[in-house]
């Protein structure tokens, strides 16, 4: 079981995990033996996420994602399985935790006349200011 928050949990049978050969560091022990770690979980079917979250992590991860839902962790950071297990299951319950926050309204705002009118007197007087420093090349 992975714990995200109070309200969600993962069970282990949702989540796939796969060893494969690491690009990571470890020398010639990367050609010997699987190091690296991939989990792919359904966020489409999952029961366990709710719909709004499935949708930001859509929105958020789309780039992560099968076209059949899946979303992709990957690990190879460390020498040995369990420490990129562990990293792999920290990245994954990060994501899942940053799709949880739900994004603040942004109310639209217009410039207020007054702000326009001092805009605008700002940048007469810088005109005048420049228009004051040419002399007159006729003398």
């Amino acid at each position: 079981m992975i714990y995200v928050n109070d309200m969600i949990r993962i069970p282990d049978g949702e989540v796939e995990e796969k060893f494969v050969r690491s690009s990571g560091p470890g020398g010639q022990n990367v050609n010997k033996v699987s190091t690296a770690v991939q989990i792919r979980f359904n966020v489409r079917t999952s029961p366990s996420i709710p719909g709004d979250v499935k949708h930001r992590i859509f929105k958020l991860f789309g780039n992560r994602m099968s076209n059949e839902g899946f979303l992709s962790v990957t690990s190879d950071v460390h020498r040995t399985q369990l420490q990129n297990r562990d990293e792999v299951v920290r990245k994954f319950v990060e994501m899942i935790r940053a799709a949880t926050v739900v994004p603040k309204f942004r109310r639209k705002t217009r410039v207020t006349l007054g702000a326009k009118k001092r805009r605008m007197e700002s940048k007469s007087r810088k005109s005048e200011i420049k228009r004051n420093r040419h002399f007159d090349r006729d003398e």
